[in-house]
């Protein structure tokens, strides 16, 4: 397939930019005492290195209310010039072009971060908590238009090409821009000219003291399908203002809002592509200024077709170049097989950066690690060694495919006929099926290297041994415990009634090992995709599912990565049945008898079959074998401790690099 419109140069203002593939804004949450190190330089440069032609290094507050996270870069502040040059230096090294985007939430700031007030145009409520917001009066407004000015100016004395003014998701200029936030009766206020008269004028100042050498970008959403958002025709009719007035030089698209938070960093659960469709209307709209498509916008093959179709100039993929920063280079070599695709899951992007930790990324553990581990590229062994891998699920593919990447000599020992272990499982669940995607692109890396693979070879510690190899790595796994055993309920060991059939793990049923009857009941502990997906899984194929969970909410982990409301809302509208703050306290002929909780009262459901998301229990039989025969193994992944793919993921790549 060509892919020849992404690699297209383009003019943008003083700049040429090699390709049409911007790695867009994001907040990594890295920065130590507000400021840039070593570890934001080694996440950029290897985007810069792996052919990004423009980056969006993530925001800078611009003034003291628009503090949001730990990780922010500190505001008004002269000292964040001198680190953002080491990395602005070295990715211009690279042939990147280097942007930054300047900040303000407005409404939806965190005061308990910033300890300052959340400024708005009209004190209108926090859609980030419950806290009002102060009405920002016209001292305060040019206070902060001078706040982004002079974000500007350190921005340009750190060597940035440019700045990015971030308009989107309801944001403080955003807040301007919609009448259900501004209803000022000022200068401010009212007529689109007041509006608008916020943003116009901090683009203004900026070009003004930066001078014609100088991007400018503006960053907007599509938000259309909340009510008290801007439309579409409304957004378009905003930016033309701007764009007659010779304002910027680009607009990025994204998608979602404070509003809906969800669709800001749509997971698999969303359609591909969303900012397409308001990308497309500013383009014909005839603006001077170009146009970014971002949002969901995952493969190269998605990228050629909206610049083909001229529906965006350029495409902004950010989640797809944190899992491969690689991916532009790869597609450009006629690579794009060996493209480490994005699963949309938000697990370790949003997932880590929601809980104030640093990203990183499920399928890709060196993200957030470049400075440590030297990238997404590999140091060959000293010493090249004979390595037995036991287990092709998540922990031992990474840790294969990296010693093998090292010029080790690699066998994999699979029990089953195929590779993914329990993670393909979770890819036979709905609108997963990135993750086989991913299980195949590991197939074809193992292929690449020269390690065997060895299907249906189930080892004991003897036939191990008779291999002989230098290192041996187990990754077999964990198995479901099969009790019923609750954490909610501690002091019952096994579930009463467990044995007296129709009862399985959502292994059996995602393994079409189950025979289920038409009444299912899901008991969740975990809140996670594992039950979730199997209670998906089960009403789309017509069961009528009760999930019941001891948690406050259906799918409370779930909101870690932003895919919890939408996981319900899919749920609820299969008509599956939510029973929360509650457990099961013994499983009979008729269903589930269940107790609450809050209040100890117990209850029936009805119920065919039961279906345990409860904890798993690692595998460590062959390890305790292996010892016994003096042969100290690495032990990863589930079979060291049930967690979740990453967890497994990254003690592959360690193991790989360490052998």
């Amino acid at each position: 397939m060509s892919l020849k419109h992404i690699f297209s140069p383009l003019q943008l203002r003083h700049k040429i930019l090699k390709n049409r593939i911007v790695f867009g804004a994001h907040t990594t949450n890295m920065a130590q005492d507000g400021l840039p190190g070593d570890q934001h330089l080694g996440y950029y440069v290897e985007r810069a290195k792996g052919g990004a032609a423009m980056i969006v290094v993530e925001p800078m507050p611009v003034h003291a209310a628009a503090v949001l996270t730990r990780g922010n870069f500190r505001h008004s502040s002269d000292d964040v010039i001198a680190p953002f040059r080491r990395i602005t230096e070295a990715c211009q090294a690279e042939g990147a072009v280097m942007i930054q985007q300047l900040y303000h939430v407005g409404a939806h700031g965190d005061w308990d971060n910033s300890w300052h007030a959340n400024w708005s145009p009209s004190g209108g409520p926090s859609y980030h908590d419950n806290d009002g917001s102060h009405e920002m009066t016209v001292a305060e407004i040019e206070e902060t238009i001078e706040g982004f000015v002079q974000s500007a100016i350190r921005c340009q004395k750190a060597g940035f090409d440019g700045v990015e003014v971030w308009a989107a998701y309801h944001c403080l200029l955003d807040q301007f821009w919609t009448p259900f936030s501004n209803q000022r009766s000022d200068d401010w206020g009212g007529s689109l000219e007041n509006r608008t008269r916020f943003s116009r004028e901090v683009m203004r100042r900026i070009r003004a003291v930066c001078g014609e050498d100088f991007i400018i970008g503006l960053a907007i959403n599509d938000a259309a399908e909340v009510e008290v958002c801007l439309s579409r025709d409304e957004m378009v009719e905003i930016v033309a203002l701007h764009d007659a007035e010779g304002l910027m030089d680009y607009v990025t698209v994204g998608s979602g809002s404070y509003f809906e938070h969800q669709k800001i960093l749509p997971t698999f659960q969303y359609p591909e592509n969303l900012g397409a469709d308001l990308a497309e209307r500013l383009k014909q709209a005839g603006l001077s200024a170009r146009v970014t498509a971002e949002s969901n916008i995952r493969t190269p093959e998605n990228a050629n077709t909206l610049l083909g179709a001229g529906r965006s100039d350029l495409v902004s993929i950010v989640r797809g170049q944190i899992a491969d920063p690689h991916l532009v280079n790869k597609t450009r070599e006629g690579r794009t097989d060996d493209i480490r695709g994005c699963l949309c899951c938000n697990q370790q992007c949003w997932g880590r950066r929601g809980r104030d930790y640093y990203i990183s990324c499920l399928i890709n553990p060196s993200v957030g690690h470049e400075y440590l581990w030297g990238g997404d590229r590999f140091t060959p062994a000293d010493n090249p060694k004979s390595v037995l891998v036991v287990g092709g699920g998540p922990a031992g593919l990474e840790a294969a495919r990296v010693a093998a990447e090292r010029g080790h000599r690699v066998i994999l020992a699979e029990a089953s006929a195929e590779l993914g272990g329990q993670f393909r499982l979770a890819g036979l669940q709905p609108r997963r099926a990135q993750i086989t995607d991913l299980i195949d692109w590991y197939g074809r890396q193992l292929a690449q290297l020269g390690v065997e693979v060895r299907y249906n070879t189930y080892l004991d510690a003897d036939e191990i041994a008779a291999i002989s190899a230098d290192e041996v790595v187990l990754a077999t796994g964990s198995l479901p415990e099969g009790t019923g055993f609750q954490k909610a309920l501690p002091h019952i060991a096994t579930l009463p009634g467990v044995g007296r059939g129709n009862v399985s793990s959502t292994e059996d049923v995602m393994g079409r090992a189950a025979r289920l009857g038409h009444r299912v009941i899901v008991l969740d502990e975990g809140g996670h995709w594992r039950g979730i997906g199997t209670a998906w899984h089960l009403a789309e194929a017509g069961h009528a599912v009760t999930i019941v969970t001891p948690d406050a909410m259906i799918a409370r982990e779930l909101g870690r990565s932003a895919a919890d409301l939408p996981a319900r809302q899919t749920l609820a509208g299969l008509g599956a049945r939510f029973v929360t703050e509650a457990a099961i306290a013994e499983w009979t002929d008729a269903g589930a008898r269940c107790v609450s909780l809050l209040t100890g009262e117990a209850f029936e459901i009805a119920a065919d079959t039961l279906v345990l998301a409860t904890g798993n229990r690692a595998d460590t039989a062959l390890y305790h074998d292996l010892l016994a025969l003096g042969i100290t193994p690495h032990l990863i992944g589930d079979a060291s401790a049930p967690r979740l793919a990453a967890a497994a993921i990254r003690e592959g790549r360690l193991t790989g690099l360490a052998l």
